[in-house]
């Protein structure tokens, strides 16, 4: 039987682009005329299940709506249209580091990051020692983040997110972070994860990758799905689709 994770119901996602803008009820007046604009569909009638315990991959090209669809399924954005349903807890991660104060130390920000992601004090006080060993910036854990370089930082911010245990995991272009050997021992963590049992749900446009880890795709293009599938096939149809 079928024992879906999420469900994406027939979701559509409108933006208005403005051409020029009232800022105020006085220049409204005083044009005489409300704000132009035109309608942009980024996402339009795209379903999909993933099943508990899946890894699923999202692709396309850049403008395809991907990301907009991502920021639907971590709940940053909300569907003009359809509705997503989620069977379990759900955390997300977008951007590596963000929530981050550069004037706490990595210490700080563990605790801070680690809050916002959903952890409790005591969840992070018990992966506190992972975290930090995994970042590999234990001689820098008690400086402002702030004196920290651009790896550091975000190695940093990858260890406290990998490090919340969520059923469902939303992640965008995560393994590209860091140099080689931090990107392996990323992999290998989310090898981990899957292995787990966790649902993840992730955006790349690492294609090999994709192909390795994902059990099934989902190709997005001009805000319509195009496929969706098991991994190695639709990764190839999209191979195919690029090179003509």
């Amino acid at each position: 039987m079928s024992n879906p994770a999420v469900v994406v119901d027939d979701v559509s996602k409108k933006f208005r682009l403005y051409h020029e803008r009232n800022l105020s009820l006085k220049s409204a007046v005083m044009r005489g005329r409300t704000s132009r604009h035109d309608e942009f569909w980024a996402l339009r009638n795209v379903s999909f299940d993933v099943e508990a315990g899946q890894t699923y991959g999202i692709i396309g090209s850049n403008g395809s709506g991907k990301s907009t669809l991502l920021k639907c399924l971590a709940k940053i954005y909300w569907p003009t249209s359809g509705a997503i349903t989620y069977n379990g807890k759900m955390a997300s991660l977008l951007e590596v580091g963000s929530g981050f104060h550069y004037e706490l130390s990595g210490r700080e920000n563990i605790f801070l990051n680690g809050s916002i992601l959903g952890m409790s004090k005591k969840e992070i006080e018990s992966k506190l020692d992972s975290i930090i060993e995994f970042s590999g910036v234990e001689r820098f854990i008690d400086q402002p983040v702030k004196n920290y370089s651009s790896g550091m930082y975000v190695r940093l911010g990858f260890s406290v997110a990998i490090h919340v245990q969520p059923d469902i995991l939303v992640v965008d272009e995560v393994l590209s972070v860091g140099d080689e050997e931090f990107q392996r021992k990323s992999f290998e963590k989310f090898l981990d994860l899957k292995r787990e049992g966790k649902t993840i749900i992730l955006v790349s446009h690492a294609l090999d990758t994709v192909a390795e880890i994902c059990d099934q795709v989902s190709w997005i293009e001009k805000g319509v799905l195009r496929q969706s599938g098991a991994a190695p096939k639709v990764v190839e149809a999209y191979r195919a689709n690029a090179s003509d």
